[in-house]
Parts: C-alpha cells; structure tokens; sequence
C-alpha cells in the first residue's frame, strides 16, 4: 500500500528505504508465483495480464 498510495514513488525507493534490495525482493516474489506491475505499483500474481 505504500506504492499504491504514493508514500514512495517506486519499489527502489520503497526498498532502500527498508535496506531492501528491489532484486532480490522480486526474484523472492517470482517463486511464491508473483510479479511486480510498474503500471499498478503492486505485485501480482503471475499472469494476471494475460488475455484468457
């Protein structure tokens, strides 16, 4: 909710604040089946963008 309220303009800047790496953190979000939206400024599950 931090990104999506504008609180941090961008998952870096959320990141660095938390003494995160943005990376790591979306390679560790990719195998529980997520993916970070730029657009939405949130993680999504994988394929959430794909046309059924």
């Amino acid at each position: 909710m931090l990104l999506r309220d504008k609180e941090f303009d961008s998952l870096k800047s959320l990141c660095y604040n938390f003494n995160e790496d943005p990376e790591r953190l979306k390679d560790y979000m990719l195998k529980a089946g997520y993916v970070y939206s730029e657009e939405q400024h949130q993680f999504r599950p994988v394929g959430f963008d794909k046309k059924q």
